[in-house]
């Protein structure tokens, strides 16, 4: 069984990204989990009042649930042509201090929908950096942008074009192979 964190870099009721982490959740092969983390309680990072008080509960939870996984999906917005603030915002909450081992060697895919023309492009490029900061295994055999969102959907935000959510199932199956793939490597 393969255990994959997804997390939906938008606040936004209707989102686009989170309508297509719930898709992804629903592709999900057999013996694949995906469980989904919430960044709608993580307040903006202050090392003082981590220092003061601790993590709050929201991100203790993402740490607890990012520990469990064997693999970190993000479905990431792309604003300004880049990282959302506010997903930026939770990973450096996820992974401040000690608790930055938790993305040491963790095995993580970046996938976006937008309503332009590129999909999240950019946004997935600038989460580069940051991940080899992070120390994770960025996953780079498969890529999936999800392009003129606002056609792919329904008023509930769901995900409802056939081609898109076959290209996300063999987005999904692709990156949990390789975590079970990597998984036995390191077994032998």
């Amino acid at each position: 069984m393969t255990t994959i964190l997804g997390i939906s870099g938008s606040l936004r009721k209707l989102s686009f990204n989170t309508g297509l982490l719930r898709a992804a959740q629903e592709v999900a092969p057999e013996g694949v989990t995906l469980r989904i983390g919430s960044i709608a309680e993580v307040p903006l990072y202050n090392a003082d009042d981590e220092a003061e008080h601790g993590a709050p509960p929201a991100v203790i939870a993402l740490r607890q649930a990012l520990e469990q996984a064997d693999g970190l999906l993000l479905v990431s917005p792309e604003y300004n042509n880049g990282v959302p603030g506010v997903f930026k915002n939770a990973i450096d909450w996820i992974g401040s201090g000690k608790a930055a081992a938790l993305f040491q060697g963790k095995p993580v895919a970046v996938i976006g929908a937008s309503p332009g023309g590129f999909g999240t492009m950019l946004s997935q490029a600038h989460w580069l950096p940051v991940l080899r900061a992070l120390g994770t295994r960025h996953w780079q055999e498969g890529r999936l942008l999800v392009s003129k969102a606002g056609d792919l959907y329904d008023d509930q935000g769901n995900l409802t074009d056939d081609e898109t959510r076959r290209k996300l199932a063999d987005f999904v199956a692709g990156f949990a192979a390789s975590i079970s793939r990597r998984d036995q490597d390191t077994r032998h």
